[in-house]
């Protein structure tokens, strides 16, 4: 037996594969906005690859992630439903084959890295080493406990033919509690190092409203993440069968959390330089088109008395480096 709890295996099976595809599809979308947002108008020197090849990344797990779980659900549905000892549920509580160990070490491969652009952010946004000591120590169990995770899977048959094992079941918990912790740890130090930074620069209005719609996008991704993640772990603690549907639903929400950010850091800076133009004076080909549709009018300027005047008294205490000249010039008219 494998799963003591929750919905069959076989429709567990059906549900993540359906779940898993929706959220790829939408995940696949938002790839598409991010690598725009990190090229359109850009260079290619100016491009920053390491965040470009973390995209790519995400992507390629998560491809490879559908594909072996498509191929899974095939075998187990359709391939083996008449041949397998048991039928299609008993081909799903076999966790030793090497689809869901491939599947399983994709999913950890995914999490390290989601953990990792974390992580590296907050030591951007810091540019110190000693903050991001305890949330490298999570990251590194994180490693450790997912590693033999997949090792445990692997002997599970051979050692009690229960998938819930005890060994197994704390290693599991272990696995996405401390994926919780790094993610919680990280994303907290994120956001409250921009918080500070917006109350340092609280004055300039165009920096706040950036900072603060960033802030709120990194929130929301560590919030959703945190959510399925939490959801996982409760799965694992109760030995559901909900975990496998939680598992496969996980890997493109990583993809989507770190999407997400990016995009919408793209967009801040697109609404900054908008602004610094427009306060610099600048006009753009839509606005100077714009105003080709008034036309330029004469108009009469009457100019009263033309009086020079020298306040010595306004800059005589070093207030002002040198006097104003007022200039008028009576009786004229002119036409402009």
């Amino acid at each position: 037996m494998a799963f003591a709890k929750g919905i069959p295996l076989d429709s567990a099976a059906i549900l993540s594969t359906v779940l898993e595809g929706i959220l790829y599809g939408f995940s696949v979308l938002m790839f598409i906005g991010t690598i725009w947002a990190l090229t359109y108008k850009h260079h290619m020197r100016d491009v920053n690859r390491p965040i470009t090849a973390v995209a790519v990344l995400l992507l390629a797990l998560s491809t490879a992630h559908m594909v072996v779980d498509i191929i899974r659900t095939e075998e187990g549905l359709v391939q083996y439903r008449d041949t397998f000892p048991g039928g299609p549920e008993a081909f799903f509580a076999e966790i030793a084959r090497k689809t869901f160990l491939i599947k399983n070490a994709i999913f950890v491969s995914q999490a390290l890295l989601g953990d990792g652009v974390v992580i590296y952010r907050c030591y951007v946004v810091w540019q110190t080493v000693w903050v991001i000591i305890l949330p490298s120590m999570l990251w590194f169990s994180v490693a450790v406990t997912g590693v033999y995770s997949i090792y445990s899977f692997s002997h599970t048959a051979s050692i009690s033919g229960n998938v819930f094992s005890h060994v197994t079941r704390q290693w599991i918990s272990a696995f996405y509690a401390l994926t919780l912790a790094t993610n919680l740890l990280g994303s907290g130090l994120l956001a409250y190092r921009i918080w500070k930074i917006e109350r340092t620069v609280a004055k300039s209005r165009t920096t706040k409203m950036t900072t603060t719609s960033i802030l709120r996008v990194i929130m929301d991704a560590a919030i959703v993440y945190s959510i399925a993640l939490l959801c996982t772990l409760i799965g694992s603690v109760r030995s559901n069968n909900g975990l496998l549907v939680m598992i496969d639903v996980l890997m493109p929400i990583i993809s989507i959390a770190f999407y997400m950010v990016i995009i919408r850091i793209a967009i801040g800076k697109k609404n900054i330089s908008h602004v610094l133009t427009v306060r610099g004076g600048s006009t753009s080909e839509m606005d100077r088109g714009n105003l080709r549709h008034y036309a330029m009018k004469p108009s009469q300027v009457h100019i009263s008395e033309f009086t020079p005047n020298d306040d010595a008294s306004m800059y005589r205490n070093g207030n002002l480096g040198r006097p104003s000249t007022g200039v008028s010039v009576k009786g004229t008219n002119c036409e402009v």
